[in-house]
């Protein structure tokens, strides 16, 4: 059996067609899956056939789309991250007090999520949208997460991940970015100016432990960190970066209280 990096390479490129759909603005015809994905027009019938059946797609006469399934997965998502209900209420109170957009992210099993957002998803050219975080360490999200992690966990995500430049400001070295994750610990908070994405700026701080509960990972393990942040342009960031900070500092208790943070092991 042929194998991609991440599996039978027949599972890769069925999950690679759903990743196509999703981020489409419109249905996507199978001949353009094909060009996509490199393979033959009866690859992409043979893999979107269990697919349309399964619910996760949906064939009409302009192309695929996302299937019914695809709503029941986003709630399961919310359910084992503990959103939903208290949590995505909070999320927008603080859209409303901080006057900027707000997200709720995550560290959990060496990767940085972004779990939910206050952006509307019809806003294309925001930088930060729910899924994977590949900029971590030039998001003030992915600082405040990763300044909470054992040393020996943060030099394994980075290593894993990497330090691409995006901007001029991004910060790729690894002794410099220790410093950084320092001055965040000290200041309670993380800030990215303009480092993953010019125009926009972020702060972020992390969720503190409850008193009984597990959420440090101990060496990188299953644990989860949380964090809030919110972003606003970066021109904007001069005026307002004290308000977002007393937003973001109000909000904490809100969302520790309403997080369902698993019991600490025995």
């Amino acid at each position: 059996m042929s194998t991609s990096p991440i599996g039978p390479q027949s599972v890769d490129r069925a999950l690679a067609i759903l990743d196509a759909v999703a981020d489409a603005d419109r249905p996507v015809r199978a001949k353009t899956l094909a060009r996509t994905l490199g393979c033959a027009l009866s690859t992409v019938y043979h893999l979107t056939g269990p697919l349309v059946a399964r619910g996760h797609l949906v064939r009409t006469p302009e192309g695929y789309a996302p299937g019914p399934r695809v709503p029941a997965l986003h709630r399961a998502y919310q359910r084992h991250h503990g959103l939903g209900g208290p949590v995505a209420e909070l999320l927008g109170h603080l859209r409303r007090t901080a006057g900027a957009e707000a997200y709720f992210t995550a560290y959990r099993d060496g990767r940085i999520t972004v779990v939910d957002t206050t952006a509307p998803v019809t806003e294309t050219t925001h930088p930060f949208a729910p899924g994977p975080e590949p900029r971590a360490h030039a998001t003030a999200h992915g600082k405040a997460l990763l300044a909470e992690l054992p040393r020996a966990a943060r030099r394994r995500y980075l290593d894993d991940h990497g330090m691409a430049r995006f901007t001029d400001r991004t910060i790729t070295s690894p002794e410099r970015f220790e410093a950084e994750l320092a001055r965040v610990r000290e200041r309670g908070f993380a800030v990215s100016v303009g480092e993953a994405d010019p125009a926009y700026t972020c702060l972020a701080t992390a969720l503190p432990a409850v008193p009984g509960h597990a959420r440090r990972p101990a060496g990188g393990g299953s644990g989860a960190v949380h964090a809030l942040s919110v972003s606003l342009p970066t021109a904007d960031f001069r005026r307002r970066h004290g308000e977002l900070r007393a937003a973001l500092a109000r909000a904490v208790p809100l969302f520790t209280a309403a997080l369902p943070y698993p019991p600490a092991a025995p």
